[in-house]
């Protein structure tokens, strides 16, 4: 996600059934969840402290944007917003934080008792792990051999065993990291390791623009632009999330942290903005910051990669869930300045909603998160830049684990999109023409 994944139906029109109190959501009992628990590390991978042992599924009164700013800031993990509140991960310190800060608990328990355990291979086998995402690029590179290349823009333990990050380039003019002039666009995914449709989506539609390079429309843009893909951001923390055949809802990379606990929000470690609200300085949250703005190998590998591609001028980063559309600023709930570029943000914005059905919006309209990747491209290199919050709509429909089923749906609903972005690449700016 964003970071956050959010319920879009509160800032549409809200009726008095949906305003209506959900149990499930109150924190009481229900029997027919359809999202997984949290289960002991159980790979040799495996933090030696566990996080899951402590967190909580915690809901709290918050009626708008300033006090889901508040308890963000105090260090918890905002996954739903309904009428009047919102509920998600935190420590029991992140909630004490919040409590300080004047946010109401209405329910807390721990996420062992709240979510029920799911087996990964049974259940979410059409998932790609890393070593299958890999396989994948590289058949598709096969299939394409005279425009597609894969290269890695770093590694996620420079100088030790990490996994490399990889990105593969559909281009017809160059190959691996070597410079085109043609106009450039990027599409990541994974920034969070639980969100393992984020990896499907730009992987698949990476695949699907080769399968159908020769309809008129795909070979005219691949032949016009410099396409990257870069799936899998971090690859550490999603092999970890789905090891031991269980999901650990892990959402950090796998840094270890001095006091014991495990990870950085990767999505709060960019440089712009960094150490602002809507961020934790404290390393056991989910939210954690990072010590530094690209503290992380990660992090640094992205700005590398971003930073050599002169021609890029669109960049879109996968999130689950909450079927959004997002644009900068997710840090600030000003506006961009940039009038015509402002314009030609909620133009394309409303446009790609309406291919989706998602709900287009200004990140921070939901709350203010500092530190994530499109502040930092659009802010620092004037790239276009978005977050889409993928399908289900809320944690009850399948929040992370959504099932195989989600998959195809979801790519579907993205492909119109990605060639709408993939056109603009040259001028984003005339969409406000």
């Amino acid at each position: 996600m964003r970071s956050l994944p959010l319920f879009a139906a509160l800032l549409l029109s809200i009726s008095r059934a949906s305003a209506a109190s959900d149990p499930r959501f109150d924190g009481q009992k229900a029997d027919k969840l359809s999202t997984p628990a949290l289960a002991a590390p159980e790979a040799p991978a495996a933090p030696q402290t566990s996080p899951d042992e402590q967190r909580l599924w915690v809901v709290l009164a918050a009626a708008d944007s300033r006090t889901r700013t508040a308890a963000a800031t105090a260090g918890v993990s905002i996954e739903e917003v309904r009428p009047g509140r919102i509920a998600g991960f935190s420590t029991p310190a992140a909630l004490a934080r919040a409590k300080a800060a004047g946010l109401k608990v209405l329910s807390s328990e721990p996420l062992s008792k709240r979510f029920s355990a799911k087996d990964f291979p049974a259940k979410d086998a059409a998932y790609h792990n890393f070593a299958e995402t890999v396989a994948e690029l590289k058949a598709i590179v096969g299939k394409a051999p005279d425009i597609a290349s894969l290269f890695s823009i770093g590694k996620t333990s420079p100088g030790r065993d990490g996994h490399d990050i990889w990105a593969l380039r559909l281009c017809p003019d160059a190959k691996g990291p070597a410079a085109s002039k043609k106009p450039g666009i990027a599409f990541m995914g994974m920034h969070h390791a639980r969100e393992h449709l984020s990896n499907e989506v730009p992987l698949l539609l990476a695949r699907r623009l080769v399968e159908n390079r020769r309809d008129p429309e795909v070979a005219r843009l691949l032949a016009g632009r410099d396409v990257y893909i870069i799936p899998m951001v971090n690859p550490d923390g999603g092999e970890y999330d789905v090891s031991g055949d269980r999901y650990h809802m892990q959402r950090k990379n796998m840094r270890q942290n001095g006091d014991g606990s495990v990870g950085v929000d990767l999505n709060r470690n960019y440089g712009w903005g960094w150490g602002g609200e809507g961020a934790s300085p404290y390393p056991a949250d989910d939210t954690y910051r990072g010590p530094d703005a690209f503290s992380e190998p990660e992090t640094q590998a992205v700005k590398a990669f971003v930073e050599s591609k002169k021609n890029l001028t669109t960049l879109l980063s996968y999130h689950t869930f909450s079927e959004l559309v997002l644009y900068p600023w997710g840090g600030s709930s000003e506006p961009i300045a940039d009038k015509n570029a402002l314009k030609a943000y909620r133009v394309m914005a409303e446009e790609m909603g309406r291919m989706t059905g998602y709900t287009p919006m200004q990140s921070s309209d939901l709350y203010v998160a500092t530190g994530d990747l499109t502040d930092w491209s659009w802010g620092e290199h004037g790239i276009f830049s978005w977050t889409f919050e993928l399908t289900p709509k809320s944690m009850w429909e399948g929040g992370f684990y959504p099932g195989a089923a989600a998959i195809a749906t979801t790519v579907q609903a993205n492909w119109r999109p990605l060639l709408y972005l993939i056109d603009l690449a040259d001028n984003p700016r005339r969409a406000a023409n």
